[in-house]
């Protein structure tokens, strides 16, 4: 595969992940957590491929926005949360799947995201996870644009 980048969209912390090309006599996989956008806030329009994220600060995974917060005791975690900043958070990626791959499974694994992550792929939505800090992954291959950009 050619240099991949993706946009998907997780909400809180992105603990890491990776995609995984499934093949009838072996597994490929390719580490994942590079070159990522981030902005804290809650834009719905994130999700969009058209969306301009040239302003979103650069970074790699794992990622903990929260704790980059100010401890304050009126924050919506409480004392009991950390006394850390709330909120959502959105991370996209964008990548390239060779021509020559199709045909193949393409999926991505995550091993952990905090609290109520949802992912899409080219503005598809693959699904929400409401539990935090638990692997799981999705099927991207129905959705991938080969030899083109992925969001």
């Amino acid at each position: 595969m050619k240099k991949l980048l993706l946009l998907l969209i997780g909400a809180f912390l992105l603990a890491g992940c990776r995609v995984s090309e499934e093949r009838a006599r072996n597994n490929r996989r390719q580490d994942f957590t590079a070159d990522w956008a981030f902005c804290l806030g809650d834009d719905t329009l994130a999700a969009r491929p058209d969306y301009n994220d040239a302003t979103w600060r650069r970074l790699n995974l794992p990622h903990d926005w929260a704790i980059e917060g100010e401890f304050e005791q009126n924050n919506p975690s409480g004392t009991s949360g950390g006394a850390l900043p709330g909120g959502v958070g959105w991370y996209r990626k964008m990548f390239v799947v060779d021509k020559a791959d199709k045909g193949k499974l393409l999926r991505i694994d995550f091993d952990g995201v905090y609290m109520n992550s949802t992912v899409y792929i080219n503005g598809h939505k693959l699904g929400t996870r409401p539990y935090g800090y638990i692997s799981f992954g999705y099927d991207l291959t129905p959705y991938i644009k080969w030899g083109e950009k992925n969001l």
